[in-house]
């Protein structure tokens, strides 16, 4: 169990502020032999409850977006708003990406996305990612 909650938490980790990278956790416990479903699972609620936090942050922007330790550039953030006025809620599918992902997940909160459409797009991206990497680890892709 310890190696899941470790999973969890470095999947959450790396949706948010702080760099961690949860691919190689994910592929090494999958290479260890725990089961690819579970491993799925739980990076996937890991990473999305992550990425609510950037939601949240996105909320608050006004408050937050000069703080040193807030995780989007100012650049990043409006080229993230562009592509998420243009696109629409949508764009959530790219937020998976390792570039520009976490700023369409705070683009997200800026622009008062509902939580529950920002949740739905959001696990469908994470869990895509973590589902063609562990077929990849596989040998089946």
């Amino acid at each position: 169990m310890i190696p899941l909650a470790g999973l969890f938490a470095v999947a959450f980790v790396a949706a948010t502020i702080l760099p961690a990278q949860s691919e190689a956790a994910l592929v090494g416990l999958q290479l260890a032999g725990y089961p690819v479903v579970l491993l799925i699972v739980v990076a996937t609620l890991g990473n999305t409850l992550g990425a609510v936090v950037n939601w949240a942050l996105g909320r608050g922007v006004e408050r937050f977006r000069d703080r040193r330790w807030f995780p989007v550039s100012a650049a990043a953030l409006d080229r993230a708003s562009g592509w998420y006025s243009r696109w629409g809620r949508w764009s959530l599918l790219l937020s998976w990406a390792p570039v520009g992902g976490d700023a369409l997940t705070v683009a997200a909160g800026v622009l008062r996305e509902p939580l529950w459409s920002f949740l739905l797009l959001v696990t469908i991206a994470k869990a895509g990612r973590y589902c063609a990497l562990a077929a990849i680890t596989l040998g089946l892709l």
